[in-house]
């Protein structure tokens, strides 16, 4: 039961992330010069107000990896963001575990000081 278990919870969170990108329409944009995007971040909302703060600007460096639409990048930010944060928790999950071992540890060693 818990291997099927497991298998369902793993669907669900496969569909939780792959759904939402179907089923999710794009928006018309009320400038048709500009591409309708969903999940545009800061980043297209910056380059939109330099583009009218300064017309003529022309960016110092381009990137190294250009990915195919905004929906590609947002993706590859929130694998980085989710990444990030299993780091994190495992970081702090094993500290905590380190922790609360060598408590153990110690009040082993006081109960049972001649046990060495």
């Amino acid at each position: 039961m818990k291997r099927h278990q497991n298998a369902l919870l793993l669907l669900v969170v496969v569909l939780l992330a792959a759904l939402p990108l179907w089923l999710v329409k794009a928006p018309i944009p009320a400038d048709a010069s500009q591409p309708s995007g969903i999940f545009t971040g800061t980043d297209d909302k910056a380059r939109v107000l330099i583009s009218q703060i300064s017309p003529d600007y022309k960016p110092w460096f381009t990137p190294l990896l250009q990915p195919a639409s905004s929906e590609i990048a947002s993706l590859l930010f929130a694998l980085q963001a989710a990444l990030g944060a299993g780091f994190i928790g495992y970081y702090l999950g094993v500290s905590l575990s380190r922790e609360k071992q060598q408590r153990i540890d110690q009040q082993k060693s006081v109960e049972q000081p001649d046990a060495d």
